[in-house]
Parts: structure tokens; C-alpha cells; sequence
């Protein structure tokens, strides 16, 4: 379970949040670089998100491998070189997409690809097999979020939900990162996915699979990320679990199921008295005018004065232009999904018929096209001579002709109208 998140944070205050918990950030992308991560309360599949990971090379932690064919075909493919053993760990934060595309991906996958990717159950890493081997042995990572969503189904209803950590603090969710370079091009491409497991007690109801949540700053968190650590061991494996901690789930707007909408009342539940669509809030503004009895309030502690700060930053540094460009950036319909890791709504990418039309279309010389019909195509031209009737003109007073007689001893009016008045 993990298909919509929430990241309405830039960078820097991503950065301060997780020098606060003990997790030190020695690089990290400028707020308002080009291509930079996005922000949004409501961030899908496809976005470009923030990962935090040890500094390591492209090709990960521990020694790069050097086979006689491809430079990476797994532990067991040639000789062995250790190229960076640094004496102290250093951390960066990432701007990655989200959706893994394996390094040895020659050609850049559709989005259907893609979005097989965007999850890895846990369970299949326990064998050193399959398309996560180097992944998980050598490019472990922290996907930085603040909360995600899913769908509880109800019939034929699906109600969004939100889950989010009780403390306000940000969640760390356990994932796997990779870089890959197409052939043909210089660019390098890098990616990750958010590794799933069984729901917590809390969180049955919803689904039964749920994000694996590492504790801020805990020793998991570092040895997760420990580049020391390139071959997977039973240790790392038992870090994939459900969250033990405590969360806060409730239902939010059904908005958030359309891919591009963004706002920050997506993440307020639907029955709060924060929420301006909720018809309960009418009500209760009416009760507080009519009440005489003055609220009583009780001084905040200062951990609860910063708490407040810490959400107000949150919400008040998002609202303007990068939600704004969100909407703007992605209008892709969607379509309801129901699948064994998540219940979000999947966006529908562009038909591939539409785009080769009209690559077809702009091949195809002007005289070829078909001609748009003229509005005025039905008026005679001027230049032909319009074509003589045989049927004489008649005149706008006279047509030469007698009125037709009327029936003497008629009765006035309409029948029905009269016999009305007879009676």
C-alpha cells in the first residue's frame, strides 16, 4: 500500500526537520533549482520526489562490480575493486522519480512500466533473486513524506484516507533507489520505490499492506543506510515491518482521487471544524453566536507553541505557486484502481493513437487535408450568375390573385372557444 502520498515541503525545510531528528544532511537540492522535486499534498507516481540516502556512487554502496560484460550483472559477475570506503558516513537528499527503472534498462519504459514499480513487497526480498538483488544490497534509501493515503472500499464506494504520524513528524518510509543511463544518451536517470508490508493492527481495516515506517533517527534508520552493509543479511530483512508507532487515519476529501488536483485541505479531515466543506461547520457558527458564555482557553506549552509553528510553515509555505503549477502541470484523467499493494486511482496516460495521429497529421502536405467547411458555404457565390426560375415572382402586396372566400354565418372564434362562452 503506498500509490499517494503527501510533500508539500521544500527541500530546505526538509532538510531542518531531519537535522532536528538526528539525521545529519551534508547535500541537499536548492529549493528552486531546475528540475527539483515537486511539492504537493497530493504527490503521485511519475513525481519527482525527495529520498534521503548515504553519499555513495551511482552504482551504490561497496565494492563495484567488473564483469566482462555489463558494468553491473550482480555480486557473483566478475572481480571485485572497493572504490569508496569513507571513515565517516555522509547523507544527501535527492530529487529521484518515483517509479524504479533498473539500471540496466536500455530504453525509457512507459508509464504502465512504471508504475509496476513504484511498490516492493517485502516478502520479495527475502531470496537473493529477482530484479531487487543490487537494489536492495547496495542502493537502500529513505522516501521522505509527510503522510500518505489510501482508499477504504465500501461497496461500490472507495473513501479516501489519510495517515500521518501522531506526532506531526515527518514519515520515513524504507526504499530502494537505482540510476539508469539509456543508450543513446548522457543523461542520467535516477529512480525509486517504496517497499510495502503487512498493515498494523491499526490500519487492518483499511488494507492489508501499509508503507514500511522507520523511526526518525533510530538506529534502524542507520542501519539501513549503512554503506558498509552491500550484502543483504537477515538483519536488514527484520527492519521490514509494520510500524509499532502510533498514527492518526481519517477520511478526507474525495478531490484527492484526481491526479494534478492539490490543496491543503486534502490532508484535513472531512469531519474537522477546519474543513470549510464541512455542512456540520455551518451549524456550529450559528451555536457560537448565539452563545453568551465566553470560550475558556488554557496556555499552550512551549513544545505545543513550536508544534503549531512547525504545521503553520508547512501549510502557509505551500499555498501559493507551487500548487498552482501543480494543477496546471498534470490534467491526465483517472481511473479507479484496485490492486493488492494500493487502492489509489491511477492516472491515464496520453492515448498512443492520439499522439501518432497527429504526428501523422503534421506529415501530411496542406492541399492533402480535408478542407474545413466554410460557415458561409451555403450563400451563392457572387462571381456565378444565379439560375433563372420558371416560376413568376410574387409581390409583396399583391400576387394578382383573390382572397379566398370566407364562409358566411360563421360562428366567431373557434368552436371550442365559443361553445366555452355559450355555457
Amino acid at each position: 500500500m503506498c500509490g499517494r502520498y503527501s510533500l508539500a515541503l521544500r527541500p530546505g525545510q526538509v532538510r531542518a526537520y531531519l537535522e532536528d531528528e538526528n539525521m545529519p544532511v551534508h547535500e541537499a537540492p536548492e529549493d528552486d533549482a531546475e528540475g527539483g522535486p515537486r511539492q504537493s499534498y497530493n504527490f503521485a507516481p511519475g513525481y519527482h520526489g525527495i529520498v534521503y540516502r548515504a553519499d555513495t556512487p551511482d552504482y551504490g554502496a561497496g565494492p563495484r562490480q567488473h564483469a566482462k560484460g555489463d558494468a553491473e550483472d550482480g555480486p557473483e559477475a566478475g572481480t571485485s575493486e572497493v572504490e569508496n570506503d569513507p571513515k565517516e558516513t555522509r547523507y544527501k537528499l535527492q530529487s529521484m522519480q518515483w517509479g524504479l527503472i533498473p539500471f540496466w534498462t536500455k530504453r525509457n519504459p512507459d508509464y504502465g512500466s512504471m508504475m509496476k514499480t513504484i511498490n516492493c513487497r517485502d516478502d520479495s526480498l527475502i531470496e537473493n533473486r529477482g530484479m531487487w538483488t543490487t537494489m536492495k544490497q547496495k542502493k537502500r534509501c529513505i522516501v521522505v513524506a509527510q503522510g500518505f493515503y489510501e482508499w477504504l472500499k465500501k461497496g461500490k464506494e472507495k473513501i479516501p484516507h489519510y495517515t500521518k504520524r501522531k506526532d506531526g513528524q515527518l514519515m520515513c518510509f524504507a526504499g530502494l533507489w537505482d540510476c539508469v543511463q539509456y543508450e543513446g544518451s548522457d543523461d542520467k536517470h535516477y529512480t525509486y520505490t517504496v517497499i510495502t508490508t503487512d498493515s498494523n493492527k491499526q490500519l487492518k481495516f483499511l488494507h492489508d499492506r501499509m508503507p514500511v515506517i522507520l523511526e526518525n533517527g533510530s538506529e534502524e534508520v542507520r542501519t539501513w543506510l549503512d554503506p558498509k552493509r552491500f550484502t543483504w543479511s537477515k538483519e536488514l530483512q527484520s527492519l521490514l515491518k509494520p510500524f509499532d508507532g502510533e498514527l492518526e487515519c481519517y477520511p478526507v476529501s474525495k478531490d484527492v482521487g484526481k491526479v494534478g488536483n492539490n490543496s491543503p485541505t486534502f490532508i484535513i479531515p472531512v469531519a474537522s471544524s477546519e474543513n470549510k466543506s464541512n455542512i456540520a461547520n455551518f451549524f456550529a457558527k450559528g451555536d457560537s453566536k448565539s452563545s453568551t458564555k465566553p470560550p475558556t482557553t488554557t496556555k499552550a506549552t512551549p513544545v505545543e507553541e513550536e508544534e503549531v509553528m512547525r504545521e503553520k510553515i508547512k501549510v502557509e509555505d505551500t499555498k501559493k505557486e507551487d500548487i498552482k503549477q501543480e494543477i496546471v502541470e498534470d490534467d491526465r484523467k483517472t481511473v479507479d484502481h484496485t490492486g493488492t499493494e494500493d487502492n489509489a486511482p491511477l492516472p491515464i496516460p496520453e492515448p498512443e493513437t492520439k499522439k501518432g495521429l497527429k504526428r501523422h497529421l503534421d506529415d501530411v502536405p496542406d492541399e492533402d487535408l480535408p478542407k474545413k467547411a466554410s460557415k458561409t458555404s451555403e450563400t451563392p457565390n457572387k462571381s456565378t450568375p444565379p439560375q433563372k426560375s420558371t416560376r413568376k415572382t410574387r409581390s409583396a402586396t399583391s400576387n394578382n390573385t383573390t382572397s379566398p372566400s370566407k364562409p358566411t354565418g360563421a360562428a366567431k372564434g373557434t368552436p371550442k372557444i365559443t361553445n366555452f362562452f355559450k355555457k
